[in-house]
């Protein structure tokens, strides 16, 4: 054990220099954020260890039937949250989820179920208990969903309870489901468990070092968290120098007897739920692990995809079976970006948005921070005076709050300004983005690409009457692109143009709830690419011609009172060819005031003048950049690393004079 600590520590060094290389600018608003995420968490960060000493507690009186506790960490949860039942996997004593409970009890009311060590309820006896407090449940909240979230035979026990009650409103949240039992090594070793009894003593140190996980994907982990490096080494040094009582714990809580009944109730249970897993109506989030040595979770995952009706998947390729005992995963971060977070029988996206935390925010960031520091963003804004300035001091705290302007090419200008919002005014910019986003995106979910799931954290909704109207009176600050898809997949020689349609599709209901409207441009964003085949070259392939109308024809429209290109926007993607990238010069116009002029833009004519004025202003602003950047001495990209270089790698670029 000392030597793993001592390897361990050796990697500080290492880290350090990684860490010295590869990060972004880090602001000073961006390192008290940090520092209050990690002031806030004091005292609730468990680990491994609490996961036993706790188990220990729990089993120290053991008797009785199965039964539900909730965790005195989770708090009280805000009202009219969703209820959630922890299903355990073999281990049976409903703490699985204790590296999670603080987070997660600030959004759900949270029950374990704790079946003894000497308890032999049957498979179908755990189904029945279950089933009946969900039944229970429902019948005294039925506005509110019912989460079952297991793991190994907890799984099982979810989708049991789902294929016998169709019509609960279900939501499952499984991590590598036991359904796989029957393709497993455990299953080969079933038969002579009675007789080799010394074989699965010897099991106990393979299952603890399951537990514990990947060590350097701990540490790396950390890291994104914020949380300091050597608060991260001491608390690994002190789970490996206590692995050995972890040791007879976990012998307490599964002892031979007890291992041999779990074994053999897990045969039963893959049998008994797919033979019915067909009946399965629930709303379905499979966690899979890569590295799951206990059952072939990653096969199983995708399969369970493809045979449950309301099924996505997420994979995690360098985590074990134990997948909530491990670090590096925010449960909560997952479940918030995959949308299955809701309060009601409906998704919400604006009132069941749970807005991002700092180490949420670190984590959206790091898919991100090559973007931003190659691009080098340089922020403008204007006061009320008029006087255009550094930085974001000339937008508004309080909202409701328009952010109208230019989409550039594939929209990569969008998270160096969500980011920045965020890390100088502690902002949630909330965008208003097209359905393609939402659906399409989503149906291909065995193989879904985790940072998309930015779109989520962020706060983003489908466009639509309804919700642009429901974030107005939710006081948000808002973006919309009036050119939606038609300007982020421009064609050549379209750069900085605008394609808004004729209508005044946002004005009026701007008005009614006195929204200050802000008009900005982004340019730069072009000079990272050069579109080879765009639009009016892949129309003219037939190949092509066909996947583009496929596609835009599977997308539901949502501006049918309108006609011309905006109306019917083509799904492609432009073939581009990467170039030196400049930097990304931002301009937020003055803000446009409708406080107070809601009667008087409710004429067609008012609205349109408005309308006209926002549009016009966007275009100064992308003309006032375009004019500007000719004269920053550090738009090439070589001049900007030579600056770097003898200023240090997180240091800021100077750009042109105001």
């Amino acid at each position: 054990m000392t030597t793993i600590a001592a390897s361990v520590a050796a990697l500080l060094p290492v880290f350090r220099s990684i860490r010295r290389h590869v990060a972004v600018k880090t602001t000073s608003c961006l390192a008290e954020i940090r520092r209050l995420e990690m002031r806030n968490v004091q005292g609730t960060r468990k680990r491994l260890k609490d996961y036993f000493e706790e188990s220990k507690d729990l089993i120290k009186s053991d008797g009785g039937p199965p039964c539900w506790f909730s965790p005195l960490e989770c708090g009280s949860c805000s009202q009219g949250s969703p209820l959630l039942f922890f299903l355990p996997g073999i281990d049976g004593v409903g703490l699985g989820l204790i590296k999670h409970h603080h987070m997660l009890g600030k959004i759900f009311d949270i029950w374990c179920l704790y079946i003894p060590v000497k308890d032999r309820t049957s498979f179908t006896g755990l189904v029945e208990l279950v089933e009946e407090t969900v039944r229970s449940e429902s019948h005294h909240s039925p506005a509110r969903p019912i989460y079952l979230f297991g793991e190994s035979l907890g799984a099982c026990i979810a989708l049991a309870v789902a294929s016998r009650n169709p019509a609960a409103d279900l939501v499952l949240i499984l991590a590598n489901p036991a359904t796989s039992f029957g393709k497993s090594q455990l299953q080969a070793l079933l038969p002579f468990s009675e007789v080799i009894s010394d074989l699965l003593d010897l099991s106990f140190p393979y299952i603890l070092s399951s537990m514990k996980g990947n060590l350097l994907k701990m540490v790396t982990a950390s890291m994104v968290k914020g949380i300091p490096l050597q608060q991260t080494v001491a608390d690994l040094s002190q789970d490996l120098v206590a692995m050995p009582s972890y040791l007879s714990v976990l012998t307490d809580i599964l002892p031979q007897k007890t291992l041999i009944w779990k074994l053999q109730m897990l045969k039963t249970a893959s049998a008994f739920v797919n033979s019915c897993i067909h009946a399965v109506k629930a709303q379905t989030l499979i966690l899979s692990s890569g590295r799951d040595q206990l059952l072939p979770s990653k096969e199983e995952g995708e399969r369970l995809c493809h045979v449950l009706q309301k099924c996505e998947t997420r994979h995690f390729w360098n985590n074990g079976h134990f997948l909530f005992l491990e670090d590096g995963l925010d449960l909560v971060s997952i479940i918030k970006g995959s949308y299955f977070y809701r309060c009601g029988k409906c998704l919400d996206y604006v009132s069941d948005y749970v807005p991002l935390t700092p180490s949420e925010f670190n984590r959206v960031y790091a898919y991100h921070r090559v973007l931003s520091y190659i691009s080098s963003p340089m922020l403008l804004s204007t006061s009320e005076d008029g006087k255009i300035v550094k930085g974001l001091g000339g937008i508004p705290s309080e909202g409701p709050v328009l952010f109208v302007g230019y989409h550039m090419l594939l929209g990569l200008e969008l998270i160096p300004m969500i980011c920045r919002l965020f890390i100088e005014r502690k902002i949630s910019l909330r965008g208003v983005a097209h359905p393609f986003l939402f659906t399409k995106l989503r149906e291909n979910s065995c193989h879904y690409i985790p940072p998309f799931d930015a779109i989520a954290m962020t706060g983003a909704v489908p466009v639509s009457a309804n919700n642009f109207y429901k974030l107005l009176s939710s006081k948000s600050h808002i973006l919309l692109y009036p050119g939606g898809l038609r300007e982020a997949l421009h064609r050549k020689g379209e750069e900085y143009k605008l394609f808004w349609p004729k209508q005044p599709e946002f004005i009026r209901m701007a008005a009614i709830f006195g929204a200050k409207i802000i008009p900005f441009g982004v340019v730069g964003e072009d000079d990272l690419s050069k579109i080879l085949f765009d639009y009016d070259d892949q129309i003219n392939v037939p190949y092509m011609r066909s996947k583009i109308e496929e596609v835009t024809n599977e997308v539901k429209k949502f501006r049918t009172a309108t006609d011309g290109e905006v109306a019917n926007q083509h799904l492609h993607f432009p073939i581009i060819l990467p170039k030196f990238p400049g930097p990304f010069y931002y301009y937020f116009g003055k803000p446009i005031e409708t406080e107070g002029k809601s009667e008087e833009l409710r004429d067609r004519e008012k609205s349109r003048e408005l309308y006209l004025q926002v549009q016009a202003e966007v275009e100064k602003c992308l003309t006032f950049l375009k004019e500007k950047r000719e004269n920053d001495p550090y738009r090439n990209m070589l001049n900007r690393l030579a600056y770097r270089a003898t200023h240090g790698l997180t240091s800021e670029v100077p750009t042109f004079a105001l």
